[in-house]
């Protein structure tokens, strides 16, 4: 590698692209910089359309104007708060699933055992599951994406509806 780096390089600590071409560096960007300039010129052309003159008559259509935007819905309308009801009465149905299935002698393996044997723990975290889902949901609703609010809680009501019947459709091991 040393031979092929130039010699104000060789003595240095680094060799990283030492056999790299310098050269290249110039051949990028001088036509990328032409392209940008190029394209920068023509844009500003093409948006503005020619000034009509006064004897011209238009023979185009008058743009419709926008439809009306839909006022946004409070937070905790109704139905964020059945969903949001609905996302706390399954988390609590996977409670009770889970602390059946662990009854029946089956093993959780997605959460520790110090939190899942331990009921004040597990039902808090149940609780946090609920509250996060109400929170993602809350900055979901500032940032004006309406839709995806509520799918998140629908989602969330999935998932979690499809693990409770899988903790009780699993059988006992004893």
């Amino acid at each position: 590698m040393g031979a092929l780096a130039r010699p104000a390089e060789q003595g240095s600590a680094s060799r990283y692209n030492t056999n790299m071409s310098h050269d290249s560096v110039g051949r990028i960007s001088v036509p990328a910089l032409l392209f940008a300039i190029c394209v920068l010129t023509v844009l500003p052309a093409t948006a503005q359309p020619a000034p009509a003159k006064p004897d011209q008559v238009s023979t185009t259509a008058p743009v419709p104007a926008a439809p009306p935007q839909i006022p946004p819905h409070a937070f905790w309308d109704r139905t964020n708060i059945l969903l949001f009801s609905g996302v706390a009465v399954f988390r609590g149905l996977d409670y009770a699933s889970t602390r059946n299935f662990l009854a029946r002698g089956r093993e959780e393996v997605l959460i520790p055992d110090d939190i899942v044997n331990n009921s004040a723990a597990f039902a808090s975290l149940e609780a946090a599951g609920t509250l996060t889902s109400v929170g993602l949901s809350y900055l979901l609703h500032r940032t004006g994406h309406h839709k995806l609010e509520r799918w998140l809680s629908i989602g969330h009501i999935n998932v979690t509806g499809v693990g409770v019947v899988s903790n009780y459709s699993l059988k006992t091991k004893h």
